[in-house]
């Protein structure tokens, strides 16, 4: 009798491996894209909007609805969305950081120069996550995509994933 009862219960357990196995490749049966997006600054603090570079590649896309997700592999800029109608918004932000975090303090420990830039990388983040529909980024009517530099001159990757 106990043979049976482990028996029923492993016939479950199979059932409930193979439904959940369906249930993750339905998941992950959707295309899943990677992309990078090279970006070269020529200031060592701006805000560069890589908007319209994450619009063509979710538009060019064959998913029609979903996430994209951007990251970057740098510990000296970072990624945020923000106002793209003032350029005024690019410059406070950047001018209240620099205020807040200077390049030089006599505190910093680090050799290179450039703590001032790790700290406000992991202020602004490495990463932002937009979704889309119909292949377009439902971004605010203001909004758009800044790679933040903060330790230029120099080319950054930023890595899309869409889901």
């Amino acid at each position: 009798m106990n043979t049976d009862k482990h028996g029923f219960y492993f016939s479950y357990l199979c059932l409930f491996m193979f439904i959940c196995g369906q249930i993750f490749l339905c998941i992950f049966c959707g295309e899943i894209l990677m992309n990078i997006i090279k970006v070269n600054s020529v200031q060592r603090e701006e805000m560069i909007d890589i908007t319209r570079e994450v619009e063509y590649i979710v538009g060019e896309s064959s998913v029609k609805e979903g996430v994209c997700i951007l990251f970057t592999q740098h510990t000296t800029c970072g990624l945020t969305v923000n106002e793209n109608a003032d350029p005024h918004v690019k410059s406070d932000m950047l001018g209240f950081l620099r205020g807040l975090i200077p390049q030089f303090y006599e505190g910093f420990r680090h050799s290179e120069e450039n703590s001032d830039a790790h700290i406000k990388s992991s202020l602004v983040g490495s990463s932002v996550t937009v979704p889309f529909q119909n292949g377009k980024l439902f971004l605010g009517r203001w909004q758009a995509i800044y790679l933040c530099e903060f330790d230029g001159v120099r080319e950054r990757s930023v890595l899309l994933k869409i889901i």
